[in-house]
């Protein structure tokens, strides 16, 4: 009940963190900053295990200020007192700024720097020399630092690693064994996770010290009352006939994340939405990391409604499945394959990122594994709001789906992954559409979408970087989910004719976008009456018989008396 939840207030945390905690608007922790917090305070080791969109990150991120605003009451040297470690470079800016935003009032007593992003390793070496509190990076660029001896942990009291179940699938498996040799004999430490997989379980063995395991929530996901998950079986051109029937047709509405497996399918989809009409934003390990954490950033803020995310890390198989024509050519349309140099290892928008109010998920391509599905599935449904997720299934993809839906099944023995019933036969006369749209998206066209999205992404991203740190508001102008335009968008193809619509959606579904109708119908009453206006006063035929009514002549006015003659 309610009144047995432990508040923040009696957990004794410094005044100036529970302001800023007010100020977010936390009326009272989740479970597992309920169950954590308290246990972290008291200096005991934590192994948590919560699902996604749980509050995990201020699980961790309030314990770690609270402590070193206690110790700077006894301890006046500045030094480096705690680590995050997180696999992504987006999860490192997400945390970054959750940190900022709970040191809003205790800034000067605790300094926190983000050093997972692609700056310099000499840029970065100044900023570490001042000793911040509080480092948050990936594991390579951690030890990175350390070698170079920019970054010194003799003083470390606290070692987070956020994400846990991810650090060995992106690859960080020795970065982290060698990172553990600088670290001091006795630290602090805290392992989140959303599942208890291998890897997390050989990390406790290696960083842990006598934790406390909390095992929270028994499913990894949130109940079918919050989260509704469907998943249909269909082939490649029923999944472009099916996301062109949703998306055209309005039957997703809300924010919302479709993620395909590969990069070179991240463009085709662009492509074949631009075809029919529908601007989406494109995220891939190929963009620079401003670029990503500025699209993730508009996307919260309300500027898109969708995303086409490439989920290309295989959580538990983190090698490429594809090996076939792989090192063709670098940047032409590969399905997974591709030279490392044109991507970045640590990418990852599906795993721990804060998509915020996203209404649904789509697995255009059904994930690898289960705990890819959980991440993936993850980024709706977050905290108390309400999710939609639906899986495109294969016939190549159905084991990994049984396998999905085994996992999914409840202690009541429900499975959480319903069959989403849907009549293809109603949507056949879109087909003819979709089949064209799959043919203007050649090849060439996706080869030439990337290269033109790349060469605009870096020229926003780093040539503009300094002017937009000095004009903000410019950077809000900036959008990413601009047509590329590699091949002729057909413009009958953007509007439905109502003959196409299924009888059974047309009293319910107007093809026509509100804003569209609004405006046009706006645009109509104001049109008519001021061209009648303006055709009547201008037209000299209708203005001379109506200034002749009665058969009166009109008498022009004279401009002035003539005199008289003498």
């Amino acid at each position: 009940m309610e009144e047995d939840i432990l508040q923040f207030h009696e957990m004794g945390i410094d005044d100036r963190l529970l302001k800023a905690i007010a100020d977010l608007g936390w009326a009272q922790p989740t479970l597992i900053q309920e169950k954590a917090i308290p246990l972290a305070l008291e200096g005991k080791d934590i192994l948590a295990r919560a699902r996604t969109g749980s509050g995990k990150t201020a699980a961790y991120a309030v314990p770690v200020i609270q402590h070193i605003l206690a110790s700077k009451q006894s301890v006046r040297e500045q030094d480096v007192r705690a680590v995050i470690l997180v696999p992504t470079k987006e999860l490192g800016q997400q945390v970054h700024a959750m940190l900022d935003q709970l040191t809003r009032y205790c800034a000067r007593d605790v300094r926190v720097v983000d050093i997972s992003g692609k700056a310099d390793i000499s840029a970065q070496r100044p900023i570490l020399m001042e000793k911040p509190d509080v480092v948050v990076g990936t594991p390579s660029r951690v030890l990175i630092h350390l070698t170079a001896q920019n970054l010194a942990l003799q003083s470390l009291e606290v070692l987070v690693v956020d994400e846990a179940d991810l650090l060995f699938s992106f690859g960080f498996e020795a970065d982290v064994k060698n990172l553990l040799c600088h670290l001091p004999k006795i630290y602090q430490s805290f392992l989140m996770s959303a599942t208890l997989s291998t890897e997390v379980q050989s990390l406790k063995e290696m960083i842990l010290h006598n934790p406390v395991i909390l095992k929270l929530e028994g499913s990894q996901l949130p109940a079918s009352c919050q989260l509704q998950q469907y998943s249909i079986q269909c082939e490649e051109e029923d999944k472009f006939l099916l996301v062109y029937t949703l998306l055209k047709l309005r039957l997703v509405r809300g924010k919302t994340l479709l993620f395909v497996d590969s990069i070179e399918r991240c463009y085709r989809l662009k492509l074949f939405l631009e075809q029919v009409g529908v601007p989406a934003c494109v995220l891939n390990s190929e963009l620079p990391i401003h670029s990503r954490c500025h699209i993730i950033s508009q996307f919260n803020q309300g500027f898109y409604d969708y995303i086409i995310a490439s989920d290309e890390h295989t959580l538990s198989a983190p090698k490429t499945p594809v090996p076939a024509g792989g090192s063709k050519t670098e940047k032409g349309g590969k399905k997974q394959p591709k030279t490392k140099g044109t991507k970045d290892k640590e990418y990852g928008v599906s795993r721990g990122v804060d998509f915020q109010n996203v209404s649904n998920v789509i697995n255009f391509d059904f994930p690898k594994s289960v705990d890819s599905y959980i991440h993936r599935v993850g980024r709706t449904a977050r905290a108390n709001n309400q999710g939609t997720a639906l899986s495109f299934i294969s016939a190549t993809e159905m084991p990994t789906h049984d396998d999905v839906k085994k996992s999914l099944v409840q202690e009541n023995g429900e499975c959480m992954l319903n069959p989403y019933e849907f009549k293809m036969e109603q949507i056949e006369g879109f087909r003819y559409r979709c089949r064209d749209a799959m043919r203007s998206v050649t090849k060439q066209g996706v080869k030439e979408a990337r290269l033109r999205e790349i060469k605009q992404e870096l020229l926003n991203s780093e040539k503009l970087k300094t002017y937009f740190e000095d004009n903000p508001r410019d950077l809000q102008l900036l959008r990413h989910d601009k047509d590329l335009y590699p091949a002729v968008v057909k413009p009958h193809m953007k509007n439905i004719p109502d003959y196409l619509v299924p009888e059974v959606l047309r009293g319910m579904i107007d093809p026509m976008s509100e804003k569209t109708r609004r405006r046009r119908t706006r645009v109509l009453s104001l049109a008519k009456p001021t061209f009648k206006k303006i055709h009547r006063a201008n037209n000299p035929l209708k203005s001379f018989r109506s200034s002749r009514q009665g058969g009166k002549a009109h008498k022009p006015k004279p401009k002035g008396k003539a005199k008289p003659s003498t």
